[in-house]
């Protein structure tokens, strides 16, 4: 446990323990229950810029993510369009990657084709939660799991992209989906 105590004497998963900004994600954020729309497609896009870096570095970025994303509100991000993406390529204060800015811009077009909310099909791959054993450290949480696999395809099949596995597992923890808060965190429970 004495790994998990962090500078201010709390017990938090690992991770958590590692900058101020994760301390106050780990502990008001990371495995909450996440319901509403924009809330949830801004977590899927927030999970899928964060591929390949630092969730550190999108976290300190999020502020201006919303700014330039509309608040990620889908129908509005659906609108964008050239001007739109050209705008958000010179934002130095977001992560400028020309495909997963056209993936957040066609992702909010394809919620807006689903036949049902975005957090119903979404929350609709959470597994059951009785019976889950908590992991005893951060190496027992697994980075796939079948539910995120399915979540994955699902999404693709209904024109989602920038949206695997490893994102879909990430966004179900961050969201409350799962709850990967190890034995010993003050949060697990």
């Amino acid at each position: 446990m004495s790994n998990l105590l962090g500078a201010d004497g709390v017990a938090r998963c690992s991770w958590g323990n590692s900058a101020p900004d994760y301390a106050e994600y780990h502990d008001t954020e990371w495995g909450v229950p996440l319901r509403g729309e924009a809330a949830l497609f801004e977590r899927l896009s927030l999970e899928a810029f964060q591929s390949g870096l630092s969730w550190l570095t999108i976290l300190r970025k999020r502020e201006a993510f919303r700014r330039a994303f509309a608040g990620f509100e889908p129908a509005k991000v659906a609108e964008f369009g050239d001007a739109d993406a050209e705008r958000l390529l010179a934002d130095a204060s977001i992560v400028r990657n020309r495909a997963k800015i056209a993936a957040t811009i066609a992702n909010a077009r394809a919620v807006a084709e689903l036949d049902r909310p975005l957090d119903e099909l979404l929350w609709s791959f959470a597994p059951e939660r009785s019976g889950r054993t908590r992991p005893a450290t951060m190496a027992d949480v697994p980075a796939v799991t079948p539910e995120s696999t399915a979540m994955a395809k699902e999404l693709k099949k209904r024109g989602f992209v920038f949206v695997g596995p490893t994102t879909c597992y990430a966004m179900m923890q961050a969201t409350g989906m799962v709850d990967d808060h190890v034995q010993g965190c003050f949060l697990a429970s």
